[in-house]
């Protein structure tokens, strides 16, 4: 995306936004009460391959049941919980939508997002293959290997690299049918960036690692660990940035 590309993305998502929330606002907010304590799943909540996404849902700032999430509802539930800008939640949002099974074009469950091609992919760094047969649930042998690479209190730009690629270096080992598109590759890189970002140092990186194991190990925001969300919103600029210092370390 050119420049002057991202720029007009970004005004037209923060109009969007703002039209989108307006709505909910006068046709029906929230279903959820404010507590946003962690709530374990029950069996017939709905979840996604997405640590964050899942975390966020357990914590109530998306549907608890993992249910009909509208656009609206991300936007609002992503900036509450992690303070991710309206254009950086559209951005994958937008896709989101296209797993759609519920019925209605403007809303997807959860576990729509399990969807081959489209968001999840091969090569995940807690999930397994899609080849598997499960691409959906925690595959903890698979976050081990990634997890390995995490020895210091915080996760540099470089050991985040490292982590994924020696991931998507193994993974064909395990999947003869492995296979990444490029925008999977796209999608990989801004996985890593979203945890970098949201634990660590604005762009510089440094996320501490006990945070990132909790979102990934507990699906679960780590309040009781310290964590607290950025001051600032987490914009999509931003997720470029970290993108590309990620790419360049890889």
């Amino acid at each position: 995306m050119s420049s002057f590309g991202l720029k007009v993305f970004t005004v037209v998502s923060k109009a969007l936004s703002a039209v989108i929330i307006l709505a909910q606002g006068i046709f029906g907010g929230s279903k959820d009460a404010a507590d946003h304590s962690w709530q374990k799943p029950s069996p017939t909540d709905r979840r996604s391959p997405c640590p964050m996404v899942n975390a966020l849902a357990n914590h109530g700032y998306l549907p608890r049941d993992g249910k009909s999430v509208s656009l609206a509802r991300l936007i609002v539930g992503c900036k509450e919980g992690i303070n991710l800008a309206a254009d950086a939640t559209i951005l994958v949002g937008l896709k989101a939508l296209q797993t759609s099974t519920t019925g209605n074009p403007l809303t997807f469950n959860l576990d729509d997002l399990s969807k081959h091609g489209v968001i999840e992919h091969d090569g995940s760094l807690s999930r397994n293959d899609v080849a598997s047969g499960d691409n959906h649930t925690f595959a903890p042998e698979i976050w081990a290997t990634v997890a390995a690479h995490f020895t210091e209190d915080t996760i540099s730009i470089e050991t985040a690299a490292q982590a994924r690629k020696d991931r998507l270096a193994a993974a064909p080992k395990l999947n003869p049918a492995f296979s990444m598109s490029d925008d999977d590759k796209r999608f990989s890189f801004i996985e890593t960036s979203l945890y970098l970002r949201v634990f660590g140092h604005g762009t510089d990186g440094h996320a501490k690692t006990q945070w990132v194991r909790t979102l990934f190990e507990h699906e679960r925001l780590p309040f009781e660990e310290g964590f607290t969300r950025s001051k600032t919103p987490l914009t999509v600029l931003e997720l470029l940035d970290l993108q590309k210092k990620v790419e360049a370390a890889s």
